[in-house]
């Protein structure tokens, strides 16, 4: 009896979590969690914890992360700095400095632009997979692509970032260059050499996407989930699709294994970097597996 009631209020509370949802995505929607709990008809402290179960998020999260994701709309649509920090209901540009190297990757101002302002550094390298391009900025990785051959992912990284100066580095090359590039040859299995540490990121991301990309890094080498598995994993089932949006926007290959994910029928789905790849990958990742037992 107690189960078939509380199945019958399901309805009812995940209609309410849309409504404070939909609330959060409109542009003069209240945001505070008194407020949202009135249009959920919740208290605020049971409104925390189901808006959290279901979209990873807290409702004032949820809110931060949708004002970025304005943000960063409007810069790439040209608009001034000044003025998309305030249309994007930030009421001032200290706090968006203060949080925008890890969720825009770079300032506002060099985000909007391009990367305008930014230096970024690149190699590419030969692996079983094709060419790899990996690039840096001064504050860390932000690009790793798969490729045909390097005119490919030197255009690819000239769309991405193309107000940046770009400069190629091979001989005595970085740091950084040289652990990712290890790191990878490692996970691929054509290096004996121990993984070195992950260098730092520079990439611009959402809460919600850097929380889905840190539980695709745990999915084991030579497995995968499905979206709905990971989205369950992750507390919010009815987020497939969003965990979706956020494989997609993946710009590290193979560093973000989102290659590990794949479709509820078991069949590969999409892949930035080609399906034929995808498919030789895990292939290569279930053979080492089997390898080691």
């Amino acid at each position: 009896m107690h189960q078939a009631h509380a199945h019958a209020m399901r309805p009812h509370a995940d209609d309410a979590l849309e409504r404070v949802r939909a609330t959060l995505d409109r542009e003069d929607g209240p945001t505070d969690l008194a407020s949202l709990a009135a249009v959920a008809g919740l208290s605020p402290t049971h409104l925390q914890r189901a808006f959290r179960r279901r979209y990873g998020l807290s409702p004032a999260e949820y809110a931060r992360a949708r004002r970025f994701d304005q943000l960063r709309e409007a810069l790439r649509d040209g608009a001034a700095v000044t003025d998309a920090v305030y249309e994007a209901g930030f009421g001032s540009g200290s706090r968006v400095y203060e949080e925008s190297d890890r969720r825009l990757g770079m300032t506002p101002a060099s985000y909007r632009a391009g990367g305008a302002g930014a230096s970024i550094r690149y190699t590419t390298t030969t692996t079983p997979l094709g060419r790899l391009l990996v690039a840096t900025t001064a504050k860390g990785i932000c690009s790793v692509t798969l490729g045909a051959d390097d005119a490919e992912l030197e255009a690819r990284l000239g769309d991405e970032f193309p107000y940046a100066t770009r400069e190629r580095v091979d001989e005595g090359r970085e740091e950084w260059l040289d652990a990712v590039i290890a790191r990878v040859a490692h996970e691929l299995g054509w290096s004996d050499a121990d993984a070195p540490t992950l260098p730092p990121l520079d990439v611009a991301a959402t809460a919600f996407q850097w929380r889905v990309w840190d539980a695709l890094t745990r999915i084991p080498r030579g497995e995968t989930l499905s979206y709905g598995e990971l989205a369950a994993a992750l507390g919010v089932p009815n987020a497939a699709r969003a965990i979706g949006r956020a494989c997609g926007s993946n710009r590290l290959a193979l560093l973000v294994p989102c290659h590990r994910i794949i479709r509820e029928d078991g069949s590969l789905g999409g892949w930035r970097w080609g399906l034929e790849i995808k498919q030789q990958l895990l292939a290569t990742e279930r053979a080492m597996k089997a390898a080691q037992g």
